[in-house]
């Protein structure tokens, strides 16, 4: 009765068919693994709920796929075309997410393949290095609480060349204009400085100062994503 019911319409005698409890053993193992790689992403990250979700659902996914067309080149062939045609319509994903999407592929796939164990291992050894480098400094960014990127709108008038460069040796170490952009069509200038403070207390008289000189127009002050050169 269940071959019959899980049996393909296009089975052959020659065909090789998936047994129930192998299918089923082979999905809760996905599903395990899966479950253990959205704990370990959860660990010490930001993340929401619909990605965790996907990401534990993933392996499960993977592996009925590679069940499905295992040993099958011309469905093999179109479940590769079909998986080229997809677009995340969504934000693009940090580097951590789309490693971690990749691991669940893996998993998926390997497990899929029927080799279980391997599946069990390869998630716990990369969970295990996922966690270890969470914890140690590998890898975190260098920039210094004090080094800041500001954005400032001035009037298209205004010369900008040199409007603000003896405010900012009194408040600041260094300092570099590295971007400049018309905006509210063009009648303004967005400026964007690379700077570090000399103090965090500098941060609020150097904005009251900027604030004079263009007209109390939009200012914003940020952390600085990346180090400058040569630093």
């Amino acid at each position: 009765m269940l071959s019959t019911i899980f049996g393909g319409l296009f089975d052959t005698s020659t065909t090789s068919v998936i047994s129930v409890g192998n299918f089923l053993a082979c999905i809760f193992c996905a599903l395990i693994l899966g479950l253990v790689m959205a704990l370990t992403y959860m660990y010490r990250t930001s993340y929401t709920k619909g990605f965790v979700v996907t990401l534990a659902l993933l392996p499960a996914v993977v592996c009925v796929i590679i069940m499905m067309v295992n040993g099958n080149v011309g469905a093999g062939v179109a479940v590769a075309g079909a998986f080229s045609l997809v677009r995340f319509r969504s934000v693009p994903g940090t580097a951590k997410e789309i490693c971690v999407l990749f691991l669940a592929m893996g998993a998926g796939l390997v497990v899929g393949m029927g080799y279980l164990g391997f599946g069990a291992l390869f998630t716990v050894v990369m969970c295990a290095v996922t966690l270890l480098y969470n914890r140690l400094s590998f890898g975190e960014e260098k920039t210094g609480a004090l080094d800041k990127t500001i954005h400032i709108t001035v009037p298209e008038d205004l010369d900008y060349t040199n409007v603000f460069e003896d405010l900012f040796p009194e408040y600041a170490t260094r300092w570099e204009l590295t971007h400049v952009k018309t905006t509210n069509m063009g009648s303004m200038f967005k400026l964007t400085y690379d700077l570090t403070l000399r103090s965090r207390e500098a941060e609020k008289p150097l904005i009251d100062q900027l604030r004079c000189r263009n007209g109390n127009l939009e200012i914003s002050i940020s952390k600085q994503e990346t180090l400058p050169a040569g630093m």
